[in-house]
């Protein structure tokens, strides 16, 4: 039987004072053992206030908040909180947007299915495109960004770029951190690509991916490009030996 409290979410936050709140308290309703980790990047509109406020009003005991200086990059806020949870006793630990494009109801299926594989991707693309309210044109561009990932590195997951993912203990202590050279949004393609080159099991768990409700989104096409031309360098890397050294 899988201890929820051994798990961890990790949510970036910047600039999401709309939607911090609502997401801690969806989270503490299906299931108050599930530990959350906030990272906020100094953002203007006091989200990290939010977290406080929440903190001390609902005695959140299993909410913790870290706040940086500013707006310093999402991969680096993920190693800042994959480090945090490896310093701890955390099995489990969680990537998901705060905006509510991720399904809450998803985390509990995420981590039970960790115990079968040391990498659970949430996928939007798994028995076809399962995206609510995204634009055509984004949507083509995600979608083919993802398949050009897949054909280029050998990766076998029809959703390399999902935010969506939960780890385990032991594929977090496979990888050398000091050796992540993504910052961005394709932070999320180096770590899957890296799990996968090593040799451990990852799975894909299928989601629906929602627009966010709120708040401003900050995925543009660059970024999805961005994560396209990582694939190059990782493949280059694998080629010759330098991938996790």
């Amino acid at each position: 039987m899988t201890d929820f409290s051994k798990a961890l979410i990790v949510l970036p936050t910047y600039n999401e004072a709309d939607n911090i709140e609502r997401m801690l308290e969806t989270l503490q309703g299906i299931n108050d053992k599930i530990n959350l980790l906030v990272v906020d990047d100094n953002s203007p509109d006091g989200t990290a206030a939010i977290v406080k406020k929440a903190q001390a009003e609902k005695n959140y005991k299993n909410v913790f908040l870290i706040e940086r200086s500013g707006k310093l990059g999402l991969g680096t806020a993920y190693l800042l909180g994959f480090k945090w949870a490896l310093e701890r006793d955390y099995e489990y630990i969680m990537t998901m947007d705060s905006d509510f494009s991720h399904p809450p109801e998803d985390v509990p299926l995420m981590i039970e299915k960790a115990n079968e594989c040391e990498l659970v991707i949430g996928s939007r693309y798994v028995d076809g495109i399962r995206i609510i309210n995204w634009p055509f044109r984004r949507l083509l561009l995600s979608f083919f960004a993802s398949r050009y990932c897949r054909v280029i590195s050998g990766i076998p997951f029809n959703d390399p770029t999902s935010g969506f993912n939960c780890f385990t203990r032991k594929a977090l202590t496979t990888l050398r951190f000091d050796k992540i050279f993504t910052k961005g949004y394709a932070f999320q393609v180096e770590l899957k690509y890296k799990v996968w080159a090593l040799g451990l099991k990852a799975c894909e768990h299928p989601i629906i991916f929602y627009e966010r409700r709120d708040g401003q989104s900050k995925m543009t096409s660059g970024v999805i490009l961005e994560s396209v031309i990582t694939v190059f360098k990782l493949r280059i890397k694998k080629m010759l030996g330098t991938l996790n050294g």
